[in-house]
């Protein structure tokens, strides 16, 4: 088979091409995709939009002073980190249908009270209930597609619904400049009140959407637009995993006892401080620092950083699907990206050009985000669904937790515009990024020869139980 044909198989939907199961593919990227990439968007754009304010004149009106704007970021990851593990488990007592729309309802609320703030220490009470409810949509909407796509349809999911998020982010600095143009004293509001109301208000309608249409997980689904045949496809697409366990001491210690809880975990923790050019937003905190630019530049030129992230996140989660799944290739790329990233800000008599390019560059370590995620969902697609869950919510726990006080240690405004020592952070954590995935590839290479092992044995012992579709993987 041809390279041409087979890109284009990949691209078709449904991956074992069962009948019906395209329409089924078709149908899930719908009504699925849509609801959780705007979800994300919407997740995105209220995040952000704090930076985005801060530099069209929150700073000034609110009287911000050393390293204040941090410190709510860091309240609201405090937050985020909370509710990680909580929000995966709540799935299963409460339906994502309705889990989901209630916390965008929650954050859309807080945002637009955002605008009503007086002084910095209001917006960091908002913003750390605003990250518990918004801890809800990453690593949740992770497991859910892990949940309904298979191995070879996974990366490219993961990559749109990644890309979503740096959609909103790039998308808020667009809104901002519009809204400060034209609203900034409407009403007696600033231009950066305006944002916090109109982003808030953008994600109503969505939420509506989700209470109406999410189709919630395989096995609980009651979807009007799913028939009885679809739903049961969709069960047999996915493997059969042992029925999850108990919330008891013997669960706990079955995580604390998983290679993938440490590998996975670890793995995002050096992986999320990869981000931290883009996710603390230091092209806006350089431009600021350095003076010269109008609000409309500070706020439309950071956009090409996400810009970036989504091209360089839709090209590795194709290119890993195509490739067999092999996501380790991303943890390669972004630590040599971070690398000579950081050389060249660090570099004696740069100049902005190349600063601004670096930081631009660097937006391409998004890509981490659906790659990995992807990669801990394909590794545990034979493990019970709650050890996923758990799995997948420490790993964006962890990794904020860390971040919580390392962007204080590394990045904090007050740092601009050179961040000498987040330069060097960073060249630190890419190379530990490249030794972690080496042998994070060996681990998960060795448990997936053991369980063909062991699939092996059954077919020689009870070959009426593979005949049955015991121990296959599905597609």
């Amino acid at each position: 088979m041809g390279t041409a044909q087979r890109f284009r198989e990949y691209l078709s939907p449904g991956s074992a091409h069962q009948p019906g199961e395209a329409k089924l593919v078709r149908k899930l990227d719908f009504f699925i995709l849509t609801f959780c990439c705007l979800m994300y968007f919407t997740n995105y754009l209220d995040r952000s939009n704090l930076a985005n304010a801060y530099v069209s004149g929150m700073k000034e009106e609110l009287h911000f002073v050393g390293n204040q704007y941090n410190l709510i970021n860091t309240v609201f990851t405090v937050g985020y980190i909370i509710g990680q593990i909580p929000s995966n488990l709540a799935l299963y007592h409460i339906t994502p249908r309705i889990y989901f729309p209630t916390m965008m309802v929650i954050w859309g609320a807080l945002t637009m009270i955002t605008a009503a703030a007086k002084r910095p220490g209001d917006i960091m009470a908002i913003r750390f209930f605003q990250g518990l409810a918004e801890s809800s949509t990453f690593v949740g909407t992770h497991y859910i597609l892990g949940s309904w796509y298979t191995g070879a349809e996974l990366g490219k999911r993961s990559g749109i619904f990644t890309s979503s998020g740096l959609a909103g982010t790039m998308f808020g600095g667009f809104l901002q400049t519009a809204i400060h143009s034209s609203l900034n004293g409407a009403k007696g509001l600033s231009g950066w009140r305006w944002l916090f109301i109109i982003d808030g208000l953008i994600t109503l309608p969505i939420a509506l959407y989700g209470f109406i249409l999410f189709p919630d997980t395989p096995s609980t689904t009651h979807a009007f637009y799913l028939s009885s045949e679809e739903r049961a496809l969709a069960i047999s697409r996915v493997p059969e995993v042992p029925e999850r366990r108990p919330w008891n001491f013997g669960f706990l210690k079955r995580i604390l006892t998983s290679w993938y809880w440490y590998g996975f975990v670890i793995l995002w923790i050096i992986a999320g401080e990869t981000e931290s050019f883009s996710s603390n937003s230091l092209l806006s905190l350089y431009l600021k620092s350095i003076g010269g630019y109008s609000v409309s530049q500070l706020n439309n030129y950071p956009t090409g950083v996400p810009a970036v992230g989504i091209v360089s996140t839709l090209f590795w989660a194709t290119l890993t699907d195509f490739m067999g799944g092999k996501r380790y290739l991303v943890g390669y790329w972004i630590a040599l990206t971070g690398i000579i990233n950081s050389a060249m800000i660090l570099a004696p008599g740069s100049s902005v050009a190349v600063h601004m390019g670096a930081y631009y560059w660097a937006g391409s370590v998004y890509a981490c985000q659906a790659t990995f995620f992807a990669w801990a969902n394909d590794a545990m697609r034979y493990e019970e669904d709650s050890l996923r869950a758990v799995v997948i919510g420490s790993m964006n726990a962890g990794s904020n937790a860390v971040n919580a006080w390392w962007s204080l240690l590394f990045y904090s405004a007050n740092f601009a515009p050179k961040f000498t020592k987040g330069m060097w952070a960073m060249i630190a954590m890419c190379i530990l990024l490249a030794i972690w995935t080496t042998g994070l590839i060996w681990m998960v290479d060795r448990t997936e020869k053991k369980r063909l092992t062991e699939q092996e044995v059954v077919a020689a012992e009870k070959p009426e139980l593979v005949t049955a579709g015991v121990g296959e993987e599905k597609v």
